[in-house]
């Protein structure tokens, strides 16, 4: 299998001077389930945001062998589907529905075409009749699900998950675990849930002062106190 995310020695600073990425590189092959994971500050949630072009750095980032730059931002954006933490930043519309046809509509795809991508969506994370449901009055899990549908309507490659388990409560947490473990695409998510990611991610990256300082298969990391106690992991 190949590589279906490349990142080559990517730097990013802030427009305020604060260096977020120092010459980061991770590849992810297709299929595989990936974490990321660190302190608060670490570089996790800006690259993510690099994988579809949201934000530009120096250094390489491909995405299914395409550079993200402008001539092929369209189609990356179709392929890697971003889930933010909180789902309000994703869900405007007025109905589920409306949130979850948004994108295949954007896409100017036939009417038929996103009713059943629609549907499609909603059935993969168990909220097949909450399509005329009000977004803004869902649960916080309901809602997260529902932001995922939106992103799964496009039918993306990637998913590109950023604290997915955060602020749900036990029962929530579980569906949404049980969801991410069945859906087939690539994933990279950045989490401080490291249950999460024992139950979820079969491989893990450490990132640390916006560098990978560590990048193995999950069940060797977690199971090294000395490098969680020396990243803010414990």
């Amino acid at each position: 299998m190949g590589f279906c995310i490349e990142v080559q020695n990517l730097s990013y600073a802030y427009p305020d001077g604060r260096r977020a990425l120092q010459g980061v590189s991770l590849s992810v092959q297709a299929g595989e389930k990936v974490a990321l994971v660190g302190p608060n500050g670490a570089g996790k949630s800006t690259l993510l945001l690099h994988l579809n072009g949201i934000l530009r750095g120096q250094g390489t980032v491909r995405v299914m062998g395409h550079e993200v730059a402008e001539p092929h931002l369209a189609r990356i954006r179709a392929q890697v589907g971003l889930v933010f933490q909180d789902p309000d930043d994703q869900l405007f519309s007025p109905t589920v529905f409306d949130d979850v046809a948004f994108g295949p509509l954007y896409a100017r795809l036939a009417q038929e075409e996103v009713r059943r991508r629609v549907a499609w969506a909603l059935a993969q994370v168990g909220l097949e009749e909450y399509a005329e449901r009000l977004s803004h009055h869902l649960s916080l899990g309901e809602k997260k699900r529902a932001a995922i549908a939106s992103v799964l309507s496009m039918r993306p490659e990637i998913l590109a998950l950023d604290e997915p388990t955060a602020g749900l409560d036990p029962r929530a947490r579980r569906r949404l675990v049980g969801l991410l473990r069945e859906l087939p695409q690539t994933m990279l998510a950045a989490t401080h849930d490291l249950r999460l990611v024992a139950e979820v991610f079969p491989r893990t990256a450490v990132l640390d002062g916006g560098r990978v300082v560590a990048d193995g298969p999950t069940e060797a990391l977690l199971a090294d106190g000395r490098l969680l106690e020396a990243h803010g992991l414990r």
